[in-house]
């Protein structure tokens, strides 16, 4: 199996188109200076402001984060956060004030929090749970396979699944491993991986072949599954239809998306796909104030109706911007850029209502909790913001 980080994936993807196009560049005598590059990124249009955005603490750590998959994790007042270069600390989630901090080695992903502990995952296939109160390590066990997504905690386990497609169940207070599960892979992937989600004392995942999992986390047994979307290309590049976004659990429903795929709705009870729209993207996507809205792999934004299920409206004032994961905040809908950018906009109507450059670098990911918006940045700058 074959795994293709995005920026190469998409460079691979030009390049063909580049190499395809060029035998007829110099018959199109129609050309002219005007003409407008498709894949460019949009310049940034003028907005009428209503949200005003405050940087309110940032800390800089090390490392390039490439994936945007190093996530904060989150106990009471307290936010815990790691680098790629292994760099873990505990801060005060409100001023971001160090409580302690500790050096581990290379990681692979973010930090998960819950029940009591931390869990990361290093380059080895390390996956190491830590005390929240002093970083301390409890235990640590080797799954043979790199884990490049953030745990997830119940109770009595903790959930990983590797990048070669295996789900796997640990013990919360040994780390000995109780179950796993190996999904089927394509022969090529895109590098990156969703997180597992803990709901009703059920896993919920979704794997690199585009489907759509459900399992009993005490025993690890396949409740049901279902596919996202079905490969239809002729290729390897046109049956890529991995699933990078983490589902969205939620009123009896579980929101799914893949790349080349669908964006896809899963009834719980009835254990089937109930409504599909074709839709292409690396994110899980956000279900507020009676929408459904998805960012899509070119930075389109398009909402649904979560009654109707009807679009609703399209956003293209992003297209090729780099957009990252969109986060729910105060009823706002937000995104970062690849130029540093934060847009906010408003859920119900998809206009732009706030705008503030907070870094040099793109932003990889954002994650609110409480009252505030934290922002991950490509250099592992995280920024604590207000809106």
């Amino acid at each position: 199996m074959s795994k293709l980080n995005k920026k190469t994936f998409f460079i691979i993807l030009l390049s063909s188109s580049l190499v395809s196009c060029s035998t007829f560049d110099s018959l199109r005598f129609w050309q002219n200076d005007d003409d407008v590059d498709p894949d460019e990124p949009k310049e940034l249009l003028s907005f009428n402001e209503q949200r005003n955005i405050n940087i309110e603490w940032d800390i800089s750590f090390n490392g390039v984060n490439d994936l945007g998959s190093f996530k904060p994790g989150f106990s009471s007042e307290n936010l815990f956060f790691a680098d790629a270069e292994g760099n873990l600390i505990s801060v005060q989630s409100s001023t971001g004030k160090e409580n302690w901090k500790k050096q581990l080695n290379f990681l692979s992903s973010g930090v998960a929090s819950g029940f009591g502990i931390l869990v990361v995952s290093d380059i080895k296939g390390n996956v190491i749970a830590l005390n929240q109160n002093d970083g301390s390590e409890i235990w640590s066990t080797n799954v043979k396979g790199e884990v490049l997504s953030t745990a997830a905690i119940d109770p009595k386990t903790v959930v990983v699944k590797t990048g070669s497609g295996e789900l796997i169940g640990l013990e919360k207070t040994s780390g000995e491993t109780l179950w796993s599960y190996r999904s089927k892979l394509p022969t090529l992937t895109i590098r990156g991986s969703s997180s597992p989600v803990i709901f009703d004392n059920n896993v919920f995942v979704t794997f690199d072949n585009g489907r759509l999992g459900v399992f009993d986390i005490n025993s690890g047994f396949l409740l049901w599954d279902g596919a996202i979307s079905y490969v239809s290309g002729t290729s390897e590049l046109d049956n890529l239809i991995d699933a990078d976004a983490d589902p969205v659990v939620d009123g009896g429903l579980v929101y799914t998306t893949n790349y080349q795929g669908k964006l896809n709705i899963f009834d719980i009870a009835q254990k089937r796909s109930v409504w599909s729209y074709d839709v292409s993207s690396f994110f899980s996507p956000v279900v507020s104030r009676g929408m459904i809205i998805v960012s899509e792999s070119n930075s389109n934004i398009k909402s649904f109706s979560a009654k109707s299920l009807e679009e609703s409206w399209s956003n293209e004032d992003y297209l090729n911007r780099e957009l990252s994961n969109p986060a729910s905040f105060k009823g706002n809908l937000v995104f970062g850029d690849f130029e540093g950018y934060l847009h906010v906009i408003d859920p119900l109507n998809g206009k732009t209502i706030g705008r503030k450059k907070i870094s040099k670098k793109p932003i990889k990911t954002l994650f609110s909790r409480s009252n505030s918006l934290y922002a991950i940045d490509e250099a592992f700058n995280l920024f604590s913001v207000s809106i």
